[in-house]
């Protein structure tokens, strides 16, 4: 049996198919509130690279700071909201006795999350609705956005390659 994972089985000793979707769901949405705080903390906060409105409402006036504060407490309030279903999910997920409990499958879970995150917010923040870019004061704004599409392309694609991996060393355990 690989290292953190385990299948379960009933009180009569039969095996129980264990399915991995709820863990998949669970750590996605984890990762997706991670993925939210990081950009929050490290991207809005510490470099101060960004705000939620940047692109729209510089921050160069008090208001305009003001807004836009208002604005990224409304993302974390979402991302903090996505974090607590992940949990709540994967709290609930232990005590079935069909879930698959694997290391491999949650953390490619959170790093699926994380890189979903970042596309979708990178799509629709930075080009569509062109609210912010990664880098706000930057000679090449498009060159940030688009390697920021690219890593989390990259991030999404290694997870999900992790989450199989998974799911075929869980698969593997079954009996017969």
């Amino acid at each position: 049996m690989a290292t953190g994972q385990y299948t379960r089985n009933s009180p009569a000793g039969a095996a129980i198919k264990p399915h991995t979707g709820p863990l998949i769901v669970a750590a996605t949405l984890i990762g997706v509130g991670m993925g939210g705080f990081v950009d929050g903390i490290v991207l809005h906060q510490i470099l101060q690279w960004h705000q939620m409105l940047s692109a729209k409402l510089p921050p160069d006036t008090l208001l305009n700071k003001e807004v836009n504060m208002f604005w990224d407490g409304i993302f974390h309030a979402f991302t903090w909201l996505t974090t607590a279903v992940g949990i709540g999910l994967l709290w609930r997920l232990i005590y079935r006795r069909d879930a698959a409990l694997s290391n491999r499958i949650f953390v490619g879970g959170l790093f699926f999350g994380f890189g979903l995150f970042n596309v979708v917010e990178g799509l629709i923040d930075h080009h569509l609705l062109k609210l912010h870019n990664v880098r706000e004061i930057s000679e090449s704004q498009g060159l940030w956005n688009w390697g920021f599409i690219l890593v989390s392309l990259l991030m999404l694609a290694g997870s999900w390659l992790a989450i199989q991996k998974g799911r075929r060393d869980v698969h593997r355990q079954l009996p017969g």
